[in-house]
């Protein structure tokens, strides 16, 4: 009799155990396992000298000052890729907001190198970066412009690498705005033409606000993706020239097997940053997303 009233209340739990057991043991014992980790002197080269230094992995890595100028050049990439991505985007979304087929190639293309390997990427704007014999400064010798040393310079590599991202992932943020564009309501814009209500202003108080969520999004996704960069900086620079392009998940990878306590305790750093990021991010602007 009482079989039946069982299994309604358990069934929601049988269904999301497969789930749950996934993120248990692929996201949360990783993390606990991390924390774990960076309360101890850990060497994978000699594991019988491991042992519990409680913060002093802590204690070294807030006073070292390779970590703030690779925690420097992360804030640095993440504030050139979120607010030159999410400007393009939004121009580029606004511009194929028509439905037409030029448009849906245009979208097509755009969306492509998004697909494609990072590590095809990298080697191809490396190619295209190359000082002597490359297609960017054969192009600007061309124009009578200087040539530039675009990732041999520690002046220029991290806009470098700044580009290649931008680059990268465009056209796969345009695509959601877009998205997001198509989803108002006509009738919205047609009650706005009734009251001579010029481009701009129909632009800022209406389009704005009803993409707002999508925006939101965008910018959390990115501040996090930014903050964990790593593949193209191993790839195009591998942290230099100099440091200048050493950001924090990279300077984590350098003490891979030296010093895995010390990597853990700047993950779990990084971990912190990112999640006060997102905490201020709610706190500030998630009043502001209006949703329909």
């Amino acid at each position: 009799m009482n079989r039946k009233p069982i299994w309604e209340a358990l069934r929601p739990y049988v269904l999301i155990a497969p789930a749950m057991a996934g993120i248990g043991m692929f996201v949360v014992y990783p993390v606990i396992y991390l924390v774990y980790l960076s309360f101890h002197k850990y060497n994978l080269m000699n594991k019988a000298k491991s042992k519990f230094i409680g913060w002093d992995n802590f204690t070294q890595l807030l006073t070292r000052g390779d970590f703030y100028k690779a925690l420097g050049n992360t804030a640095v990439y993440t504030l050139g890729v979120v607010v030159l991505t999410m400007l393009l985007s939004l121009l580029i979304a606004v511009w194929l907001n028509k439905k037409t087929r030029f448009n849906a190639v245009v979208q097509a293309g755009i969306f492509t190198p998004h697909i494609v390997s990072i590590v095809s990427v990298a080697f191809v704007w490396m190619w295209l970066m190359e000082p002597d014999q490359g297609v960017l400064n054969f192009v600007l010798r061309s124009l009578g412009l200087p040539a530039s040393d675009w990732l041999q310079s520690s002046k220029t590599a991290m806009i470098s690498v700044i580009i290649v991202s931008v680059w990268q992932s465009i056209g796969y943020y345009a695509l959601i705005i877009v998205a997001a564009l198509q989803s108002i309501s006509p009738s919205i814009y047609e009650a706005a033409a009734l009251d001579n209500a010029g481009r701009f202003k129909v632009f800022t108080k209406i389009t704005l606000p009803l993409i707002s969520p999508q925006l939101f999004f965008i910018l959390i996704i990115m501040t996090i993706g930014s903050f964990k960069v790593f593949d193209t900086v191993k790839i195009m620079t591998g942290g230099g020239p100099n440091g200048a392009t050493d950001t924090l998940v990279y300077y984590i990878y350098g003490f891979r097997t030296t010093n895995i306590g010390y990597s853990a305790a700047t993950g779990v750093v990084l971990m912190l940053i990112i999640g006060l990021l997102t905490f201020v991010y709610f706190r500030l602007l998630a009043r502001k997303v209006h949703y329909q």
